[in-house]
C-alpha cells in the first residue's frame, strides 16, 4: 500500500469525511506530519481527537528540530490520552513544544488538571453582564457577538471550553431582556393575501405540478432576461446581443474525468431544459484542461447520458478548442498589470494568503513576485509556455485584491505548468489553464447568457466577473442554485472506484450504485430521472433526498407508463386433473390499465405459480392458496382448489394437482395470484437464466459516518439472485416494442438497449432486461419494488 493510500485508510478510521481527506493529501507537508503522529498514537473515530491531531498536524509540519519533534509528540499523547481537549489548551501546548528553554512541564503549560465547569462559565458571564447591563439593554441582543468576545478575554475563563460560552449568554441574555421581540427580529413583509375560492371543493383538490414548472417559478424563474446582465463595457452586450440575436445560451460543462452521477442529472436539466422552454440554446462542454485525469470513456458515457435524458446540445465543444484565444486572453491581463508570474510553492502560497489548513484569517502577504514589471512577466511567462520551467517551479496568477475578504479573490491561479500531452492537442502545450481562468472566459466567448452552477460556486462570481471585466470581455451572468444529494449512498470517485477494485459491486454501472450508468442499467427511464429533478423544483438550498423518497417517485412513474406481465421468481408446477392434456384456450390480457394495447395469453392443463403463493397449513391470514382454501388465477374465470401435493425425496414440493372449480357456483376468492402458462406452441414459459433482486447497497442513510469506514456499512443482501424464474410469453411483444410509450414519454432511449425492455411482475415488482443478457440466456434486474411488497397475504 502507498503512503498515501495508507494515510488515507488511516484519516478515514479516525472518522474523516471524503473531502476532509483530500484536503489533507493535498498538502504534502500536513500529511507527512500526520502520518508521523498517528504513527506515535493510536486514537479511534473520535472526531473531538482528530480535530485537534489535525490542527496540530497543520501547526507543526514545518517542524525539523528533533527536540522540538519530540515535545510535539508529547502534545499528540496527551490529545490522545484526553488530557488536551480544547484548541486553546492546544494552542498553549504548541507553544511550549517549542520553546525548549522553557521550565514548564507540557501539563503546566496547557492547563492540564485545570477543570472550569459550566458553573464557573455562569459566575463570570453574569458579573460581565451585571458591569455592563445598561449597555446591554440599550444594545439588547445586537450585542450578543461583543459579549461572546469579551467572555473569551476573561482570565478566569482561559481555560473553559468555548462551546460552552454561547448557551451560557443565550441563557443569561434572555434572563436580562425578555424573549426577543419586534425590536430583535428582521420584519419581513406580510404575504399577499389569496384570493378566496369561488368553490370550495376545489381548495381540497392537490396542485398538479406542471412540468415546466421548474422554469417559470423560483429560482429559474427569476433569473435575469436576456440583455439585463451588467457590464463594465456596454459595447460588449451590444456585441454580445447581436451575435445571440437576444437568445438564451446556456451550457453544460462537465470535467472528463469520472461517469455522472445522480446529482449531475439535475445539472443536465437545469441547464438544457431552461434552454430549451426559453427557445435557446445549450452547449455540451467538455472542461478538458486537466489532461492527466481525462479518459475517452469519459467523453463518451457523458455524451451518451446526455443523449438519453433527451437532450440535443446545440454544439458539442471543449476547453481545449479555445486554449490559444485563452493564452492570448492571459498576455492582455498580463499587459494591462493584472497577472504575475509567480515561484511560490503550493504551501508558501497558502501561507501567503494567510491561510492555515483551511482555516483563514492570518495575515495576507504579497507573493515577492508580485511587483514584476510587465515586460518580465510576459518574458517569463512565454518562458513556462516554450517548456522552461517544470511542474511547480512558476504558476501565473491574477492580480487581485489580497484585501478583499473573499478568498476567491486572492490572486487565483491562471496556468500551471503540466508535462502531459492533450487528447485533442497532443504535445503543443506545456501549460494548461486553470478552472478559475477558463470557466468565465469561454463562457464569454461562447456568449453564454445564463452561466449556471451550484451554490459551491457562490464565492468565484466575484472573480468571474472580475476578470471578465480585467480583459474587457463581455461578462456572462454566473447565478447560483442548490445541488443535489442522494442519502444512504456514495458518490465519491474514489470510493467507488474501491467498491469496483475489491469486488463488491460489478462496476462503475451496478445497479446498486447511483452514476447514471448504474441508473440507466438498473432500468430507470431517463423520464423518470426529469420527472423526479422537476418534482424538486430548483432553489438555492441544497437538496438531500432519501433513497427511499427516489424510489418512490420512480415507482410512480413506471406505474403510468410500464406494461405489465406475469412473473413467477420462485415457480412450483401445478396439473389442472380435470383438464384434458390437450386443452388449450386464450384469455385477453391488457398491457396496462391506461393502455388499450393487449395480448393472448395461452390456458392450458399445466401452470407454475409462485412457492410462496401454496402453504399446506396456514393461519387466518394467509389468503392464497392452502389444502382447504382455493385461490383465484388472474383472468381465469374459476378458482383452483388442491387436490395433491407430490414431494421428492428431501420433503421438497415438487408439484401441485389441483382441480379447476368450474363444476361448482363460482364464489369469489380472498385474492388473486399471478401465474405462467406451460405451452410450448407458445413458446411459453419464458425461462430466465437470472433474475437480481435488489435493495439498498448500505445499511443506513449516512455510510461515511460508521466509525470503521464506509465499507464496514455494506449490507449483507444488497443483490440477492434468483435462478428459475418464469415469464409468459408477453414478455416477446414487450421486447419487440420496447422502448414501450405509454402517454407522454421523455428521454432518448435507443430501441434493442436492455435496460428499455422493462415491465411490472404483477405482485412481484418492476424488471428490466440487463446487458449481460444473450439470445439464450435473459437476465433480469429489478428496478424497484412495489409497494404491495409487505401487504401480501
Amino acid at each position: 500500500m502507498s503512503d498515501v493510500a495508507e494515510l488515507s485508510t488511516k484519516l478515514e478510521h479516525l472518522g474523516f469525511a471524503e473531502p476532509k481527506i483530500k484536503e489533507v493529501l493535498k498538502n504534502k507537508k500536513v500529511a507527512a506530519s500526520f502520518n508521523d503522529i498517528l504513527n506515535v498514537v493510536n486514537v479511534g473515530k473520535d472526531e473531538k481527537r482528530a480535530a485537534l491531531l489535525h490542527n496540530l498536524a497543520s501547526s507543526s509540519k514545518d517542524a525539523k528540530d528533533e527536540a522540538v519533534i519530540k515535545k510535539r509528540n508529547e502534545v499528540a499523547s496527551a490529545i490522545a490520552d484526553g488530557r488536551i481537549k480544547t484548541n486553546v489548551q492546544l494552542d498553549a501546548a504548541w507553544k511550549w513544544a517549542q520553546d525548549l528553554h522553557s521550565s514548564e512541564s507540557l501539563d503546566q503549560a496547557a492547563g492540564v488538571g485545570i477543570e472550569v465547569t459550566r458553573d464557573d462559565v455562569y459566575r463570570e458571564i453574569a458579573a460581565y453582564i451585571a458591569a455592563n447591563k445598561a449597555q446591554l439593554e440599550e444594545e439588547r441582543y445586537k450585542a450578543l457577538p461583543g459579549v461572546m468576545v469579551a467572555a473569551k478575554k476573561i482570565p478566569a475563563l482561559k481555560w473553559a471550553n468555548p462551546a460552552d460560552f454561547k448557551p451560557v449568554i443565550d441563557e443569561q441574555l434572555k434572563e436580562l431582556l425578555g424573549p426577543k421581540d419586534e425590536r430583535d427580529l428582521v420584519k419581513k413583509k406580510a404575504p399577499k393575501a389569496k384570493p378566496a375560492a369561488k368553490d370550495a371543493a376545489k381548495k381540497e383538490e392537490p396542485e398538479k405540478v406542471s412540468a415546466t414548472a421548474m422554469f417559470t417559478t423560483g429560482f429559474l424563474g427569476n433569473l435575469h432576461k436576456t440583455g439585463e446582465n451588467p457590464q463594465a463595457n456596454m459595447e460588449r452586450m451590444v456585441e454580445h446581443l447581436k451575435a445571440t440575436k437576444g437568445q438564451v445560451f446556456t451550457r453544460f460543462p462537465p470535467e472528463p474525468n469520472g461517469y455522472l452521477h445522480i446529482g449531475h442529472s439535475k445539472a443536465i436539466t437545469v441547464n438544457f431544459g431552461y434552454a430549451q422552454f426559453n427557445k435557446g440554446k445549450c452547449y455540451l462542454r467538455f472542461d478538458d484542461t486537466n489532461p492527466e485525469a481525462e479518459e475517452e470513456r469519459f467523453f463518451t458515457s457523458i455524451r451518451e447520458t446526455i443523449e438519453w435524458l433527451g437532450f440535443e446540445p446545440y454544439k458539442v465543444t471543449y476547453s481545449s478548442d479555445y486554449f490559444q484565444e485563452l493564452y492570448d486572453l492571459a498576455e492582455k491581463l498580463i499587459e494591462c498589470g493584472g497577472a504575475f508570474v509567480c515561484h511560490q510553492t503550493a504551501e508558501e502560497m497558502k501561507a501567503s494568503r494567510g491561510v492555515s489548513e483551511g482555516s483563514r484569517g492570518g495575515e495576507r502577504v504579497p507573493s515577492p513576485w508580485r511587483n514584476r514589471t510587465v515586460e518580465e512577466n510576459l518574458v517569463e511567462f512565454r518562458k513556462m509556455r516554450d517548456g522552461h520551467y517544470k511542474p511547480g517551479e512558476a504558476v501565473l496568477r491574477m492580480k487581485q485584491d489580497l484585501n478583499n475578504p473573499n478568498p476567491q479573490m486572492w490572486d487565483l491561479v491562471a496556468y500551471r505548468v503540466l508535462n502531459a500531452p492533450h487528447h485533442r492537442t497532443a504535445d503543443k502545450w506545456k501549460i494548461y489553464p486553470t478552472y478559475d481562468f477558463t470557466h468565465c472566459l469561454v463562457d464569454s466567448l461562447e456568449n453564454i447568457s445564463h452561466s449556471l452552477c451550484t451554490t459551491e460556486f457562490y464565492l468565484s462570481r466575484e472573480s468571474y466577473e472580475w476578470l471578465c471585466d480585467a480583459v474587457d470581455v463581455y461578462r456572462p451572468a454566473q447565478r447560483e442554485y442548490g445541488r443535489l444529494n442522494i442519502t444512504g449512498t456514495v458518490l465519491s470517485k474514489r470510493k467507488i472506484a474501491k467498491l469496483v477494485s475489491e469486488g463488491h459491486v460489478r462496476g462503475w454501472d451496478d445497479p446498486r450504485l447511483f452514476t447514471l450508468v448504474a441508473i440507466r442499467r438498473r432500468g430507470i427511464p431517463p423520464g423518470a430521472i426529469l420527472n423526479f429533478v422537476s418534482t424538486l423544483g430548483v432553489t438555492t438550498a441544497e437538496s438531500n433526498i432519501q433513497h427511499s423518497r427516489f424510489e418512490n417517485n420512480v415507482r410512480k412513474y413506471l406505474e403510468d407508463t410500464t406494461p405489465r406481465l406475469m412473473m413467477v421468481l420462485d415457480p412450483v408446477k401445478v396439473t389442472i386433473e380435470n383438464l384434458p392434456e390437450d386443452h388449450f384456450e386464450e384469455f385477453d390480457m391488457p398491457f396496462g390499465k391506461n393502455d388499450e394495447r393487449s395480448r393472448k395469453v395461452p390456458f392450458t392443463r399445466e401452470l407454475y405459480i409462485d412457492r410462496s403463493d401454496f402453504e399446506e397449513s396456514a393461519g387466518k391470514e394467509f389468503f392464497r392458496l392452502t389444502a382447504t382454501q382455493p385461490v383465484g388465477l388472474l383472468k381465469v374465470p374459476h378458482n383452483i382448489s388442491l387436490k395433491e401435493v407430490k414431494k421428492d425425496a428431501a420433503g421438497n414440493i415438487t408439484e401441485l394437482i389441483c382441480h379447476l372449480d368450474n363444476d361448482i357456483p363460482f364464489k369469489k376468492p380472498k385474492t388473486y395470484i399471478q401465474w405462467v402458462p406451460e405451452c410450448a406452441a407458445k413458446k411459453s414459459p419464458v425461462k430466465i437464466s437470472e433474475t437480481r433482486i435488489f435493495k439498498q447497497l448500505f445499511k443506513s442513510e449516512n455510510p461515511q459516518g460508521h466509525p470503521d469506514g464506509y465499507l464496514a456499512d455494506l449490507a449483507e443482501e444488497s443483490e440477492v439472485i434468483h435462478k428459475h424464474a418464469l415469464v409468459e410469453p408477453g414478455f416477446y411483444d414487450v421486447k419487440e416494442n420496447s422502448p414501450w410509450v405509454t402517454g407522454e414519454h421523455t428521454g432518448k432511449e435507443k430501441k434493442g438497449s436492455p435496460e428499455s425492455v422493462r415491465f411490472q411482475a404483477l405482485r412481484v415488482g418492476y424488471f428490466c432486461m440487463d446487458k449481460d443478457s444473450t439470445e439464450k440466456d435473459i437476465v433480469l434486474n429489478q428496478i424497484v419494488s412495489l409497494k404491495e411488497d409487505n401487504q401480501k397475504k
